[in-house]
């Protein structure tokens, strides 16, 4: 295209949203979405350290989220929540999140707060490692760089071969690994699944599965607030990815990403306040490596999807 004499290439016309102004309301809800996922965990961790059954708690959390989308969806009308086309994926999709809640407040169980989101913010090198043999989408040398570090950071956190060492650390780590498997699943799906049956399922599949095990080794609370926060401590998760949606559609995925470290500060805090716990400087040292890693694997990735977008289009 020709202006005033000056041809204009595609990178002239092109809007950078990337370098737009993230929108004052994208940023509180950004802050506000990994509250709510920090006030779920802390809620799972009163209610496991209480002595209600890991998996009991699991149920009950995906249950209400299943039957809180059902509603919101209206699932008994909407043929997209029930529609799948990739049953197996589907399937283990579905249990896949359910088996990362449980092994994460298994985790919890004896591990604080800071620990066990320190180790998970490694999800990002796991999912970033996976998706080259899973998807085909191979990490460069700069990105294997920064995968290595992080894992550095997480045995940083984990101390294996010393007095410090829990061995719950390893629900964690399983955690962080099933977690990266479903969100590779995620993106697979993606292009095949609808929306809606990707939301409905993840919850679904688990409360049908997970039933018989959680009734098993369920216990009735006899506290008062035991028994509230199990009956509403998922409304933090349903909250959580509301919240998400809604800055989603103010501000780009890039801008948003970052905000996944501020879930340290959260858990941190909320584990002082409700549990008295501070992390050591060795789990400080080690998040903050983590940290730095995954902000270098996000930088990366926008470096190239931008290389992407301007390079000359063939005709």
């Amino acid at each position: 295209m020709f202006i005033g004499g000056r041809k204009l290439s595609p990178q002239n016309t092109r809007t950078d949203v990337d370098s737009e102004a993230m929108p004052p309301v994208a940023l509180a809800l950004s802050l506000g979405v990994f509250l709510m996922f920090a006030l779920l965990d802390t809620s799972a961790k009163y209610l496991v350290t209480s002595g209600l059954a890991a998996i009991f708690v699991v149920w009950c959390r995906f249950a209400l989220q299943a039957l809180l989308q059902a509603v919101i969806s209206r699932a008994w009308a909407n043929a997209d929540a029930w529609r799948m086309r990739n049953v197996p994926l589907q399937l283990v999709r579905g249990i896949a999140l359910p088996v990362t809640t449980l092994l994460n407040f298994k985790a919890l169980e004896t591990l604080q707060l800071a620990q066990t989101v320190s180790v998970f913010l490694s999800s990002p090198m796991m999912v970033t490692a996976l998706a080259g043999p899973l998807l085909g989408e191979w990490a460069g040398p700069r990105r294997w760089a920064a995968i290595m570090v992080g894992f550095v950071g997480v045995l940083v956190v984990v101390r294996p071969g010393t007095a410090m060492f829990d061995p719950a650390i390893l629900y964690s780590i399983s955690a962080t690994l099933v977690y990266a498997i479903y969100s590779i699943l995620t993106r697979k799906l993606a292009g095949t699944e609808t929306e809606a049956s990707l939301v409905f399922y993840s919850s679904f599949f688990g409360v049908v599965l997970l039933a018989p095990f959680a009734w098993v080794s369920a216990s009735m609370p006899d506290r008062p607030l035991d028994v509230v926060l199990l009956c509403v401590f998922g409304i933090f998760g349903m909250i959580g990815h509301t919240m998400f949606i809604k800055a989603s559609r103010l501000a780009s995925a890039p801008k948003i990403a970052p905000f996944v470290y501020s879930q340290l500060l959260w858990m941190t805090l909320l584990g002082f306040i409700v549990f008295g716990d501070f992390p050591d400087w060795w789990t400080i040292l080690g998040a903050a490596i983590i940290c730095a890693s995954g902000l270098y694997l996000m930088y990366r990735e926008r470096v190239l999807r931008l290389a992407r977008s301007a390079a000359p289009i063939e005709r």
